[in-house]
């Protein structure tokens, strides 16, 4: 397999990108939206927004950070595991593309990779 996707893949998904973030800070929000209006303390109610954020702030650098041609591909099956990517727009890239995609999605939901540099140890 191929280090960098084709042009054609490319431009498609700079533009899908796009799309797939307001996607994913709509869910965030209404995650955090329904975790303020829960019934429980406001402590608790701080404690569940802020590990929506965390979480969001994790899933954000893993599916959206470092975009190049080289990491596209594994930003897309990011998009397409977290649901941000639909089979429709998914059926937009080269057959190449859709067929490895779906070959590591299948079967893994939610096994995301780690973002870059996580886990390193800071001096």
């Amino acid at each position: 397999m191929a280090r960098e996707i084709a042009e054609s893949d490319w431009r498609l998904f700079r533009k899908l990108h796009a799309v797939a973030l307001e996607r994913f800070y709509a869910r965030l929000l209404n995650e955090i939206e329904a975790a303020s209006a829960a019934e429980t303390g406001s402590h608790q109610r701080y404690l569940d927004i802020c590990r929506i954020i965390e979480r969001g702030n994790l899933e954000l650098s893993v599916t959206f950070s470092d975009l190049r041609r080289s990491t596209a591909l594994l930003r897309i099956v990011s998009l397409r595991d977290r649901a941000l990517l639909t089979e429709d727009e998914l059926s937009g890239f080269s057959q190449q593309v859709v067929e490895v995609v779906n070959s590591l999605v299948d079967g893994r939901p939610g096994q995301y990779p780690a973002p870059p540099g996580h886990g390193k140890r800071r001096r």
